[in-house]
């Protein structure tokens, strides 16, 4: 498991790099309150209960890492710390730890944050100066405006701390990949749903692709191996599954961002597609068998 977050936390690397340029101590200090909390909850957690101890793995790192990154750099860091504790407490250790949590922690994290502060991540910023700005799909759900496809890639736009860049995060995801600590069905799929949607309704895919928090939940969230499908089958299920719930709450929900409700709502599914998946291969063997 070491090495599987040691890679994880590599591949975050350029993203936080950018963050910090982009937002200065407001990317640190919340990036150091993320990690620092998310290990010191599990550790805390660990030694009440009297579990064996495993903040050293690397896991609660990633944990407050992610979703440190997810955030507005106007949350405040008492928000995210409360996050923080929620996400590892209830969301991981409370279910046995790695690798038993039904839910992503950084995500279930989340979840409490925009349930219990609402309004804590308000203003969104834009980098560099940190003028108050909407973000782009704020902005596309109030006008129906798109913003510019280069300044979604390279990052020139408003957005949680880690999001804004989308190459910065597809590399890391490709690297992951190739490492083979992340399953390629599960992102294909998520991403492949979300641009058949968009084009089916005649708007542009690579806006929906490269806007908010798509690209770093394909790769680093749905892809957590404790919370998503084991067979190839339910990747492919389990992916295209999240993409399609995205993109109904962006084109017809009451948010204009719905990938936390999309991979918790589809982590909740993973104990049924398993079980499915494997009923479904057993019943293919015994036919197999009884041809043969």
């Amino acid at each position: 498991m070491l090495k599987i977050f040691r890679t994880l936390l590599l591949a975050l690397l350029p993203a936080t790099i950018l963050a910090v340029y982009f937002y200065r101590e407001k990317a640190v200090y919340l990036i150091l309150v993320g990690v620092i909390v998310a290990v010191g909850s599990e550790a805390l957690f660990q030694l009440v209960f009297k579990r064996k101890y495993t903040f050293k793995d690397g896991g609660a790192i990633v944990t407050g890492l992610l979703l440190a990154l997810s955030v507005s750099p106007s949350t405040p860091l008492s928000a995210l710390a409360a996050a923080t504790f929620v996400g590892v407490v209830f969301g991981k250790q409370v279910f046995g730890g790695f690798p038993k949590n039904l839910f992503n922690p950084a995500l279930f994290g989340r979840l409490f944050l925009v349930l219990a502060f609402p309004t804590a991540m308000s203003p969104w910023l834009t980098p560099v100066d940190m003028v108050s700005a909407a973000t782009p799909l704020q902005v596309f759900r109030a006008s129906g405006e798109t913003a510019s496809i280069l300044n979604l890639f390279i990052g020139n736009i408003g957005g949680s701390i880690g999001e804004v860049s989308a190459i910065l995060l597809l590399l890391g995801g490709a690297y992951i990949i190739r490492e083979k600590f992340a399953n390629w069905r599960i992102p294909a799929g998520y991403l492949s749903a979300m641009a058949v949607v968009a084009l089916l309704v005649g708007q542009n895919p690579l806006f929906h692709l490269f806007s908010g928090s798509a690209i770093l939940a394909a790769f680093f969230m749905a892809t957590d191996p404790a919370t998503s499908p084991k067979s190839n089958e339910g990747r492919w299920i389990f992916g295209i599954g999240i993409g399609l719930l995205v993109m109904a709450i962006r084109l017809w929900g009451w948010l204009p961002e719905g990938t936390t409700f999309a991979i918790l709502g589809m982590n909740y599914l993973v104990p049924f597609i398993n079980t499915e998946m494997d009923r479904l291969k057993a019943e293919k063997n015994a036919k197999a068998k009884k041809a043969g």
